[in-house]
């Protein structure tokens, strides 16, 4: 099965969730992503804004905050394609939602590459060795290409988004964790080892 196929099916899957099910599904992974030890030690945490279909990360993002964390969200630049992170403070001000559904803050501080201790990043489709496919744009592959960039990277979605295999090209990024309302994945260490 090739990308636009992958990326079909996951699309369908997601919108067979409802939304009763998303809540409760977005609060378990919060809960999980909340609990690795990458996001504890973090200072600053680039986290996304969710899609109306995507696992809700605002719980997550209200937990940085009781914990004293910094958090940053994708800024997103169509006509550049370009996307950089931005500090916000609230998720009630300061972001508009374009007719994609995509969430983009207005305003917020610029944060270096250097200083984003984890990444939890979108996609539709995960597998357990940490390949990653997104909607199409490359924008978190060119992100996370950047040299400056030392962050863990942690792929966050719903357990119906963790698959056998992924498709992968030569300048897909991968991630070193997946989270999931039912797992935790840890995959940087067997990835360096080879061990799986």
């Amino acid at each position: 099965m090739d990308k636009a196929q992958f990326r079909r099916e996951l699309q369908k899957c997601l919108l067979s969730i409802t939304s009763e099910q998303r809540s409760e599904k977005s609060r378990k992974a919060c809960r999980n992503l909340v609990s690795i030890p990458q996001f504890q030690s973090a200072s600053m945490i680039m986290m996304f804004l969710s899609l109306p279909n995507e696992v809700d990360t605002s719980e997550a993002i209200l937990n940085a905050w009781q914990l004293g964390k910094a958090v940053a969200v994708p800024k997103v630049s169509w006509q550049q394609r370009h996307m950089i992170a931005v500090q916000i403070n609230s998720l009630e001000t300061g972001i508009s939602t374009e007719a994609s559904g995509l969430q983009n803050p207005i305003a917020g501080v610029p944060v270096a590459f250097e200083e984003i201790d984890l990444v939890v990043t979108p996609g539709l489709g995960f597998d357990k060795k940490g390949n990653r496919l997104g909607r199409g744009g490359s924008y978190y592959d060119r992100f996370f290409a950047n040299t400056e960039l030392k962050a863990s990277r942690c792929g966050f979605g719903f357990a119906e988004q963790l698959v056998e295999t992924i498709p992968v090209a030569e300048h897909d990024e991968p991630v070193d964790i997946v989270v999931t309302e039912k797992e935790i994945i840890y995959i940087k260490e067997s990835r360096e080892t080879g061990i799986q």
